[in-house]
């Protein structure tokens, strides 16, 4: 395995290889390091799907915003090399910010749109701007054919959908569920910042989100609102010793992370929690609601509108859905 720090040594490499007869698929795995397993399932699905694998080990200063952990944020490249040997990667990137941004603070931006201004951006307004913009720079670098994510970021693969969409990349996106340990906590390289009394807590953020799927999955739509009130509260009151959980968000979106609607079937519970003073855990739960109940009067007369002399008691057997305000 090669490990590259600049542009140049990198495109050199690669370009030889797309002019081959038979060109090899290429994919990306952008990564800040401080790998971990979920990292290690990226890269081993990538080489499932393409024949070379790049992954990117590039802590971006600009999704980072004041007072957030840039400085501190664990950088473990010698360490990280040695895994993404062992898991099959070809070659590594990892440039300085230097080599990335000869100009910074940078005069170009990637802006992320309205689907960047909620959930997360409440907290961190301009991190999906940086995010856009670093994983812009890495497809016009890299020209992979593909770039593998993971769904515990789910904001973020779903920016990046858009932004592929929108600026015509030719790059297939794929997807890859969330690793978690074995109490169900999702891995994060910021786990590391929790206390060991933090941590024995921290499962709590998924087992909340499984309760709470559980209980929307049969619920009245008239009550969501008032179901996921309860279970932030909840959740803020869990707490061990002199350290608890604050709810940043917890929102029911449909899968594009738009307001669901009452016909709705697929939903996803996002939240992110800070528990103790240094972490903020990110999770979410994909879930389809299987319930058979009757809408309202008013949901009859807006379908019935909608489609004519069709009523809408036909269709009494769709499910029904909600979500809370970010």
């Amino acid at each position: 395995m090669q490990v590259f720090h600049t542009i140049s040594a990198l495109r050199d490499t690669l370009k030889p290889l797309r002019h081959q007869a038979a060109a090899p698929k290429i994919a990306l795995v952008p990564t800040m390091g401080n790998l971990h397993s979920g990292h290690v399932t990226l890269v081993k699905k990538a080489k499932e799907l393409a024949d070379i694998v790049v992954v990117s080990v590039f802590v971006n200063p600009t999704q980072f915003g004041v007072g957030e952990d840039f400085d501190t944020y664990p950088r473990t490249l010698e360490a990280d090399v040695a895994k993404l040997t062992e898991a099959g990667a070809n070659f590594v990137f990892a440039p300085s910010v230097e080599e990335m941004y000869p100009t910074y603070p940078n005069n170009v931006q990637v802006l992320s749109g309205d689907i960047s201004k909620i959930l997360c951006a409440n907290t961190r307004p301009t991190h999906f701007d940086g995010v856009g913009l670093v994983v812009s720079k890495l497809f016009n670098i890299v020209q992979p054919d593909m770039a593998v994510f993971g769904k515990k970021d789910y904001q973020q693969l779903a920016i990046i959908r858009q932004l592929i969409a929108e600026l015509n990349f030719p790059i297939e996106i794929v997807g890859v569920d969330i690793v978690r340990a074995e109490d169900g906590l999702a891995l994060s390289s910021r786990n590391q910042y929790l206390s060991e009394a933090e941590r024995q807590l921290a499962p709590t953020l998924q087992k909340s989100l499984q309760q709470l799927a559980n209980e929307l999955t049969t619920a009245n739509f008239a009550d969501f609102d008032k179901i996921i009130a309860g279970a932030i509260d909840k959740l803020n009151r869990v707490t061990v010793a002199d350290s608890g959980f604050k709810v940043d968000y917890l929102a029911v979106k449909n899968r594009l992370l738009q307001p669901p609607k009452p016909t709705d079937k697929d939903l996803v519970i996002l939240t992110a929690a800070f528990l103790g003073k240094k972490t903020r855990l990110l999770d979410n739960l994909e879930f389809s609601r299987e319930l058979n109940q009757e809408f309202s009067p008013e949901l009859n007369q807006q379908l019935g509108q909608q489609l004519g002399q069709q009523s809408a008691s036909d269709f009494n057997q769709q499910p029904t859905t909600a979500s809370v305000k970010d």
